[in-house]
């Protein structure tokens, strides 16, 4: 199956931004908005929603760090998302699918869980794992159909890598390096991770 085929999770934008939009992380009210989320979704066939900004993909975004250290990576320029080719994440994740709806099982954590364990190969224990706020960018074409659920994992091993090595390198750096390398690159939902969040956090 191609990923145009594939169902993924999407909420109505008028709904999730009735009380108005925002740009960059949201911090406060989070529950109403999971609330609204969960409440709200359907799923519906990405490639008939990837360029349509009247639906929000939900996207769960994972920020690991470990002894103050955090996971950044870049697509491969052979990258099969060439939207994204060359730009630095710090975020692990991608979209929630149907398969994630199971039983009495919350969707959205399922979809976490599942995209966390796809993507990354961890050798340790994930001590904590905290949803940190809603992020909204429509800055560029790519992330205007998109909404991030944005979640700081913190782990006690340094033993992480990606899993897909052919199209992505990923490598754990500090808060000081991160900052050098996003002055030049800091396009997309990185640069909103770095000056709402982990630029207020101290190591």
């Amino acid at each position: 199956m191609s990923k145009d085929d594939e169902k993924v999770l999407v909420v109505p934008a008028s709904i999730l931004f009735e009380k108005g939009r925002w740009q960059g992380i949201k911090s406060d009210n989070i529950d109403y908005y999971l609330d609204l989320i969960k409440n709200n979704y359907q799923f519906k066939r990405r490639g008939d929603v990837e360029t349509d900004p009247a639906w929000k993909q939900i996207i769960p975004y994972i920020v690991f760090s470990s002894g103050g250290k955090f996971f950044m990576y870049t697509y491969l320029s052979k990258a099969g998302e060439q939207r994204l080719a060359t730009s630095l994440i710090i975020g692990v994740g991608g979209h929630i699918n149907e398969t994630d709806v199971s039983g009495e099982a919350n969707v959205l954590e399922a979809g976490t869980m599942r995209e966390w364990n796809e993507e990354i190969d961890y050798k340790g224990t994930l001590i904590e794992k905290k949803l940190v706020g809603i992020l909204n960018d429509d800055a560029r074409p790519v992330e205007e159909v998109h909404l991030g659920l944005v979640y700081h994992f913190v782990g006690d091993s340094n033993t992480i890598a990606v899993k897909e090595t052919d199209t992505i390198a990923g490598e754990l750096l500090g808060l000081k390096e991160i900052e050098e390398q996003i002055k030049t690159n800091s396009a997309g939902w990185i640069g909103m991770v770095w000056r709402d969040y982990l630029s207020k956090l101290s190591y």
